[in-house]
């Protein structure tokens, strides 16, 4: 197997899961963003009870589209994130392999899975902020909306100029790093253990004939709580500098820093956790939806390789 043939599976795997996992968990984005914003003292929201009123409360006064506002940036940052991610983490794992047979330590999967995170976060970062714009555009703000996509980043570039597309970097890489690092590494030893476990019962040589689109699912979804509890505050805080300044061009925070001073001080740690509920809701069936889809891609295109 040659090395850019691999790498090309893993993106176009990696791509196919991340458009699967946004269609399918799309409201809870939605609601968590909102969640995540909402601290208590300035907001342009309804207050909701929990995530089951918020979807609620969304689809009555919004309809089905307030359900799916910022959709198509979220599906194309999502497709190309994962792409990205697999592709870098790919080759990250390729490069500190020293043979092919040999198996990475757990410090290598971590180091490949914080630079593909990294890289992935310099990517994407101004697609994130537009969705996230878009998703707490509602009736009951003052600024004039969005039209969509282009109209966002045109007015944002007018508006702000282009380092706006770059606000919550700092955050966004702290968390995409670490966030991706402590997953794919869980992932990686969980799916290691797996596979050697049911070979010792079943005597099979094949990782891909041993484990099932439920182990998948167990191992997704394990290995993301993990990441979310622990990094889950950087999301908040990227979140919080995102939003949309007032008509006058006043932001509702200065820089990511200004964000940890005032939620702290206003809200304490719980600040820090608002929206987790429907992050961990989202997330955890996401991840396991993206690694069925990403490893059953794989025994798709493996066959196709094998033949060239």
């Amino acid at each position: 197997m040659s090395q850019s043939q691999w790498q090309w599976e893993t993106a176009t795997a990696g791509a196919v899961a991340g458009f699967t996992t946004v269609a399918a968990m799309y409201p809870l984005d939605i609601v968590r963003t909102r969640f995540q914003v909402n601290d208590g003292r300035v907001t342009n929201f309804p207050t909701y009870k929990n995530t089951a009123h918020a979807i609620f409360t969304i689809t009555r006064l919004e309809g089905l589209r307030g359900l799916y506002a910022g959709f198509l940036p979220a599906v194309l940052g999502s497709t190309v994130s994962w792409g990205l991610y697999f592709f870098f983490y790919g080759r990250a794992k390729e490069r500190y392999s020293r043979n092919r047979e040999e198996k990475l330590s757990p410090g290598l999967h971590l180091a490949s899975a914080a630079e593909a995170g990294a890289l992935v976060s310099l990517c994407t970062n101004p697609i994130w902020l537009i969705k996230t714009r878009l998703q707490l555009q509602n009736t009951l703000n003052q600024n004039r909306p969005y039209a969509g996509i282009y109209d966002a980043l045109r007015t944002i570039l007018r508006e702000e100029g282009w380092t706006a597309l770059y606000k919550g970097l700092g955050p966004g890489l702290l968390m995409q790093v670490s966030h991706g690092a402590i997953q794919f590494t869980a992932y990686e030893e969980l799916r290691r253990r797996m596979v050697d476990y049911k070979a010792r019962k079943q005597k099979s040589e094949s990782a891909s004939n041993l484990l099932n689109s439920f182990d998948y699912a167990v191992l997704g979804g394990s290995s993301k709580i993990a990441a979310i509890l622990i990094t889950y505050p950087f999301q908040v805080i990227r979140t919080r500098t995102w939003q949309r300044p007032s008509d006058e061009g006043i932001p509702r925070y200065m820089n990511s820093w200004h964000v940890v001073k005032e939620t702290t001080r206003f809200e304490g740690v719980r600040g820090f956790y608002r929206g987790i509920t429907a992050n961990l809701l989202k997330n955890v069936p996401a991840s396991s939806i993206t690694f069925i889809v990403y490893e059953n891609v794989l025994k798709l295109l493996r066959p196709t390789r094998k033949t060239d």
